[in-house]
């Protein structure tokens, strides 16, 4: 059986993640850190590209690894426009949409497909991009809200929920995605919880938009009422508030750190509070699975748990108790991103998934009357 080769891509605020597979087998990866000084020199992020090209160029050069041989070049993929879930040729119209976010959410995500053009381009080979941040799959009751001409969209972590779905089904319950139903969790810097419907993600939660639970850096959902209030105490302005959505909510508004782990050492320590903000987290959590089961209608064959923060025993075991009753409990700790990106590229290299085109317009644009 062929070994495709596939070069995954995946940039990030302050890092960029690399790694070669020869089929499932990740032959060599590297995290590779930018310091924050040289970064803040470009005034865009498009403008980091060559930096970050470069780079990652010379460190595959000083680790030997020739790109000749690559299949196939995958970016994770950001600032395009809602679509469905799957694989996409990286396109111009893509690469447009990148270059000026065009979905209005500015993160280095966005250059994942334009780096992959970059090299892709240089070799003569293939770039893609796999479920990026932009996948929106609702269905439509879960689109209205109790505003007229508000409705719901979801940002979430689409790869590493999709992925973690995908491998479950296929090694412990030998079945294809398409045919089972999952509550998937994402539990890192970011919280995502997602209802899985015969391989669509039906429902979930826009942690950009600040719904769900609270996490690390991010507010999760609050009465906009107290939310009114505060901002009109405070003073802040809309810019400020957002920044309580997804940089400085969460464990930094109550503690002043992001890292899960130092905020469970203090309350090993005897720190009430942050054993309080630790298990308030957990208790939010576990309050979004059990809306996401009843999405569901309780038919979930599994609620599975992705992410940094299922490295804690606590964490999963608080959950399992709770939520066992609706479907079992599988930890798949940390994530499977670069995996992800490779194995969906590879997927569609066999024929067992087509390749799919970036339409350059939202996937869903409202209703019908």
């Amino acid at each position: 059986m062929e070994q495709y080769k596939v070069l995954a891509i995946n940039p990030g605020s302050t890092s960029t993640k690399i790694a070669l597979f020869q089929g499932e087998e990740c032959v060599f990866a590297k995290n590779v850190s930018h310091d924050a000084g040289e970064l803040a020199k470009f005034q865009t992020i498009p403008d980091q590209l060559p930096y970050r090209r470069d780079m990652i160029l010379e460190l595959l050069k000083e680790a030997g690894v020739s790109l000749e041989e690559v299949d196939v070049f995958v970016g994770r993929g950001g600032g395009l426009l809602a679509m469905e879930g799957g694989t996409y040729r990286v396109s111009e119209l893509m690469l447009e949409h990148a270059r000026t976010c065009a979905n209005g959410v500015i993160h280095p995500a966005a250059l994942g497909s334009q780096l992959a053009n970059e090299f892709a381009a240089k070799y003569g080979k293939k770039a893609m991009v796999v479920n990026p941040p932009d996948v929106d799959e609702l269905q439509d009751l879960a689109r209205m809200t109790g505003i007229k001409g508000v409705n719901r969209i979801i940002h979430l972590h689409a790869l590493n929920l999709k992925e973690t779905a995908i491998r479950h089904s296929k090694n412990v319950l030998h079945k294809n995605y398409e045919d089972c139903n999952y509550v998937v969790c994402h539990i890192g810097g970011g919280i995502s919880i997602s209802a899985h419907r015969k391989g669509r993600m039906v429902d979930g939660y826009d942690i950009v938009g600040g719904e769900g639970p609270m996490a690390p850096t991010r507010c999760g959902s609050i009465s906009v009422a107290d939310l009114l209030e505060y901002m009109e105490k405070n003073h802040l302005d809309a810019s400020e508030v957002k920044k309580l959505c997804t940089r400085i909510g969460g464990f930094v508004s109550h503690a002043g750190i992001s890292d899960a782990v130092e905020l469970t050492n203090r309350a090993k320590n005897g720190d009430k509070y942050a054993e309080m903000l630790w298990n308030a987290m957990i208790y939010q959590i576990v309050k979004c699975i059990g809306a996401m089961a009843a999405v569901l209608h309780g038919k979930a064959d599994g609620i599975l748990l992705g992410g940094g923060m299922v490295h804690s025993d606590d964490l999963v075991q608080q959950i399992t108790e709770s939520c066992s009753f609706l479907a079992p409990v599988t930890a798949y700790p940390g994530e499977f991103e670069m995996e992800a990106m490779a194995a969906g590229a590879i997927r569609v290299l066999k024929g067992e998934e087509k390749l799919k085109e970036y339409a350059g317009k939202p996937v869903w644009s409202g209703f019908g009357w």
